[in-house]
């Protein structure tokens, strides 16, 4: 790629939260040619790489068998030699038992190129999501990282098990849970007292985190009776008590809850962030893309015609930014606007319509179009000229009822929205395994795509059952009722965080079936 010379760049992916990659990670993964991928970097990560790279999975299941490390190096000194830029994804930090020392070592061996990229380690994060802190003033003043998982070609453990029974501190045991029995084991044989507190965190940092809390005196029957399964992190010490009082992940109000969000891929990582920061967990599957209209002829010969017009109409992000990067290749730019008076649907929009230098002069009370329609109206459109850039598929509404209030509207379509190659039998297979909780539709136009994946009425209230369903407002609801589905979920304002903080009332006040 263009930034990055051709060698190996091993990059801490981090525990899981993609929230949690270092900057210089990101860049890796956008300039590279290549990734190679663990199974515990969160595959939510490769959104940064580029389509042109190549992605090889060469990771391993939580209780499997690794990919022959061999064939794992022998992939990088190829892609070098090819003159390729290579990350190395691994989960966690690559030196904190990450066998990323290994891999460091076998590449000077071969003279290859190589750059470290550090990440958030596990052994910090995973109890940190858990709200348990490694380290606290009166409770530890130290903390062991300690595998829980030795190397089996070892003849005997190098493990100084006497001097962890005996620490004060924290201990953090890491792909432990296979040998927790005898980790516990050890540490009472050594005097470790049975009324030690431990924690139990299974994919920690994920939206489906699990923590079991007991002692050495029962974790492991506990572990056993809630299914604790690789990958999990084990933390032994008195700061497990403080998990009571500082669990704030799993307090969140949308954490457990994985989201469909149907949003065009351009537009999803608002909606997914906000999900993200209320504790659930994104899944972007988009039904629309946005491209440009079949024919600009219209649009450009309205651009030259821009000083004929009073009022410029704006009913979508997209829209303006479609109709303002025309306006830039005819060789305009926002000056071509001086005198128009600017109205937008809502104030995302009129946020869009600001990054290029214009203040909106209208924007309705109830972001849709009727709204916008009794707006204009109160302003005094008639007789005016309005010149409406929109979508090439859109609701006639709004320039029919200008135009009965004495209004000339001219209607350019500035973009059109297409259905994108979606996996089908993909989509349907997460409603089969009941790993979507809630489906969130910003628009009619994602709702009918989106219904398009299934057979009939019938089929999507078969695999819809049981799902939360959230509209971002009324038009959009009533295309999902017309579908033959139930809303339980719907904006109080046409905006992507109303629509969000009506999911997390109504999963706040949900009644437990």
């Amino acid at each position: 790629m263009a930034e990055l010379q051709p060698k190996v760049y091993l990059v801490g992916a981090g525990p899981g939260d993609p929230g949690l990659l270092t900057l210089r990670g990101k860049a890796c993964l956008q300039e590279a040619d290549v990734v190679l991928y663990d199974h515990l970097a969160n595959p939510a990560l490769l959104d940064y790489v580029s389509s042109e790279a190549e992605r090889i999975y060469v990771g391993r299941r939580g209780c499997g068998t690794y990919r022959p490390q061999d064939e794992i190096n022998q992939l990088m000194l190829q892609k070098v030699r090819e003159g390729k830029c290579v990350v190395r994804l691994k989960g966690g930090d690559p030196f904190v038992f990450g066998r990323g020392g290994e891999e460091a070592e076998w590449i000077v061996e071969h003279r290859i190129p190589f750059e470290v990229v550090p990440g958030v380690t596990s052994a910090v994060a995973v109890p940190a999501y858990a709200g348990i802190p490694v380290t606290h003033r009166t409770l530890a003043s130290t903390v062991a990282f300690i595998t829980g998982h030795e190397d089996p070609a070892k003849e005997e453990t190098v493990l100084e098990w006497p001097r962890f029974a005996a620490a004060e501190g924290t201990l953090v045991f890491l792909m432990g849970v296979q040998n927790l029995s005898m980790i516990v084991s050890r540490l009472v044989e050594e005097g470790k007292s049975v009324d030690t507190p431990v924690a139990l965190i299974r994919w920690g940092t994920y939206p489906t985190q699990r923590t079991v809390v007991g002692t050495l005196r029962d974790i492991v029957d506990r572990a056993k009776s809630a299914d604790i399964r690789p990958p999990a992190t084990v933390v032994v010490g008195e700061v497990v008590r403080l998990r009571e009082q500082l669990n704030w992940f799993e307090t969140q109000p949308l954490f457990g809850k994985r989201v469909l969000v149907t949003r065009a891929k351009a537009q999803a990582s608002e909606l997914s962030n906000l999900i993200r920061a209320r504790g659930g967990e994104p899944v972007e599957c988009p039904t629309i893309d946005i491209g440009p209209p079949d024919d600009w002829a219209e649009v450009d010969e309205a651009i030259e015609q821009l000083a004929t017009y009073q009022w410029l109409v704006f009913t979508s992000v997209n829209g303006v930014k479609a109709f303002m990067q025309r306006l830039w290749y005819r060789g305009r730019d926002a000056r071509a606007l001086a005198g128009l008076q600017v109205c937008c649907i809502g104030p995302r929009t009129a946020e869009e319509v600001r990054q290029f230098g214009i203040d909106a002069d209208l924007v309705p009370e109830t972001y849709q179009a009727e709204g916008l329609i009794e707006t204009l109206k109160r302003a005094g459109v008639s007789g005016q000229r309005v010149l409406l850039a929109r979508a090439a598929q859109a609701r006639e509404i709004l320039p029919d009822e200008l135009q009965r209030s004495g209004a000339f509207v001219r209607v350019v379509k500035v973009y059109k929205t297409v259905v994108p190659a979606i996996e089908r039998e993909h989509v349907q297979q997460l409603f089969r395994d009941h790993s979507i909780d809630v489906v969130m539709f910003a628009s009619s136009s994602t709702a009918r795509n989106f219904f398009q994946l299934f057979d009939g009425v019938r089929d999507v209230k078969t695999h819809l059952n049981g799902t939360i369903i959230a509209s971002i407002g009324p038009i959009t609801a009533e295309t999902i009722r017309e579908m033959g589905l139930d809303v339980h979920v719907m904006a109080v304002q046409n905006t992507i965080p109303a629509l969000v903080q009506s999911l997390v009332d109504y999963v706040r006040h949900e009644v437990p079936s």
